[in-house]
């Protein structure tokens, strides 16, 4: 596997779980500063540990992105409601002033 099919792996699993990804790197990391494996383990420890943060990264900024997303529509439907109650207001006034004017 390399480093891009295993990122990608991690990045497509259907039940990525954000905290559980964070709570094994922090395992990995305390594992590397330790020092008591092997080169070889701490190299694959630290080549997963890269894969893990880079999907975590992601988790993030998808999250950061929906968000954006959600405010920019919430913005959107306040600016559209206001216009509507704005032109409900004027169509209302306009009435009235019509209803004057053949009244008076």
């Amino acid at each position: 596997m390399t480093k891009d099919n295993s990122k990608k792996n991690i990045a497509k699993e259907e039940s990525f779980d954000f905290e559980a990804s964070l709570n094994e790197l922090e395992k990995l990391v305390d594992a590397l500063e330790q020092g008591d494996l092997s080169l070889e383990q701490s190299l694959q420890d630290f080549e997963r540990g890269i894969n893990l943060t880079r999907s975590c990264q992601s988790a993030l900024s998808d999250a950061q992105q929906k968000v954006k997303i959600l405010l920019e529509n919430d913005l959107l439907e306040k600016k559209s409601s206001k216009s509507n109650d704005q032109s409900s207001l004027e169509d209302f006034d306009s009435v009235q002033k019509d209803s004057a004017k053949k009244s008076g």
